[in-house]
């Protein structure tokens, strides 16, 4: 299906959605060659970058929205037609209803089902009968059920899930008709102890760890300082990012109490140090840092509540989109991973460089200056970007859940510890 430019999505609905999820009423808006300009029923505005493949571009596209605008007075027929797929609408192509397919229940990526045995055909039985050859299919019919195995049950939900955590990426399982599930799991089982004690006897170093020390020498090599700040922090300082408390992003925040909170991003701290070291250290200031932060996600393949982030940025002279983009090409090819970078939006921020690869989102990059500098004291050009590492090794490593890269008791190193 062909991608349609953001320009495009908008118009037909007439709606903007936020970094957030909230839907709002635009009011009016202008589109350039590679620019959007876009002032919304609020009185918002702001200025975005005409992509196919930004956030709000994925979004448009799949029909999702978590809230709409208390000041835009966004109507059901709007949500309507923001809800209705451009399919629906469609009389262009004619569709010919042969027959409604069976659904069957989902199997693992990993996993392929052999084809099932071919049944004994009825209609030979019945004219090999009428022809008089029946003492021939009564003596041949002991012969044939000993030599045809009874086919296993189908698996359950249960069933599969288990099998889907015992598989590793490298792993190509065929469900053969006659094998059954203990069967099956019994030999996934041996294969993962394998995969431990090779572990154990060899390697000893966990993913997690290692791609954190890969990283530290590829940025200390380049001249990047590595600060280590707080993960408890003051809650006054997720306000100072602009993340007011009746914002969706504040309602992720983990609180202690009234006054701190686990971070749920890194950029405060280095905020803080950038303004501290200016008075210190040579023109330009590169620094990096990588460590856990909290946020209470939605569950899903691609989210986690305690992730690991790498945020590094350089304050002062060189501080240009060309250089960011030569730093995240080096660091990502330095990983060996493919990518593109694409504009986008948010709310922290303004305009962003989101880097892709595919569907998913594995950085959000940024040029300074922006507005919420003046908030930390902060009055120079900057760039910096952030990576979630669990992110990275899912990509690295071919998994299908995150989980299996963050730190956790249920898998080491991908490889299920439930054995």
């Amino acid at each position: 299906m062909d991608k349609k430019p953001l320009d495009v999505l908008i118009s037909a609905t007439g709606l903007w959605m936020s970094r957030t999820g909230t839907l709002h009423k635009i009011k009016h808006h202008e589109v350039s060659k590679r620019k959007i300009y876009i002032e919304m029923a609020c009185g918002d505005r702001l200025v975005v970058n005409n992509s196919r493949n930004s956030r709000t571009a994925r979004a448009f596209r799949h029909h999702k929205y978590r809230k709409t605008c208390k000041h835009c007075k966004v109507s059901d027929e709007d949500i309507s037609n923001f809800l209705t797929k451009p399919a629906e609408n469609s009389t262009s192509v004619k569709v010919k209803v042969i027959s409604t397919p069976k659904v069957k229940k989902a199997m693992p990526k990993s996993v392929s089902r052999a084809p099932k045995p071919l049944e004994t055909s009825v209609s030979a039985q019945t004219s090999a009968n009428k022809s008089g050859s029946v003492s021939v299919h009564a003596k041949s019919a002991p012969n044939s059920s000993s030599s045809t195995s009874t086919p296993a049950p189908a698996l359950t939900r249960s069933q599969l899930d288990r099998i889907e955590a015992l598989l590793s990426p490298e792993d190509k399982i065929s469900l053969d008709a006659a094998k059954p599930f203990r069967e099956l799991e019994s030999e996934l089982l041996e294969r993962r102890k394998g995969d431990l004690q090779r572990i154990y006897a060899y390697e000893r170093e966990n993913y997690l760890g290692k791609l954190e020390r890969d990283i530290t020498k590829f940025f200390v090599d380049r001249g990047f300082l590595e600060i280590k700040s707080p993960i408890l922090i003051p809650a006054e300082y997720v306000e100072r990012m602009g993340i007011d408390s009746d914002s969706e992003l504040s309602k992720q925040v983990f609180r202690v109490d009234k006054n701190l909170c686990l971070r749920p991003m890194l950029a405060p701290n280095l905020y803080n140090y950038l303004r501290k070291l200016d008075r210190v250290l040579p023109d330009p200031i590169k620094i990096f840092e990588i460590g856990p932060c909290y946020r209470k996600e939605s569950d899903g393949k691609e989210h986690l509540e305690e992730f690991t982030m790498l945020n590094f940025c350089q304050m002062g002279s060189g501080s240009t989109r060309e250089n960011l983009e030569a730093l995240i090409r080096e660091f990502l090819d330095y990983l060996g991973i493919d990518f593109e970078i694409v504009g986008d939006s948010c709310m922290v921020y303004g305009d962003t460089l989101d880097v892709m690869y595919g569907d998913l989102e594995l950085s959000s990059a940024v040029v300074g200056p922006v507005p919420l500098d003046r908030e930390w004291g902060i009055d120079k050009p900057w760039i910096g970007a952030g990576f979630g590492l669990e992110r990275l090794l899912k990509v690295m490593h071919g998994f299908k859940n995150i989980k299996r890269a963050a730190r956790s008791e249920s898998y080491y190193n991908g490889i299920s510890t439930s054995l």
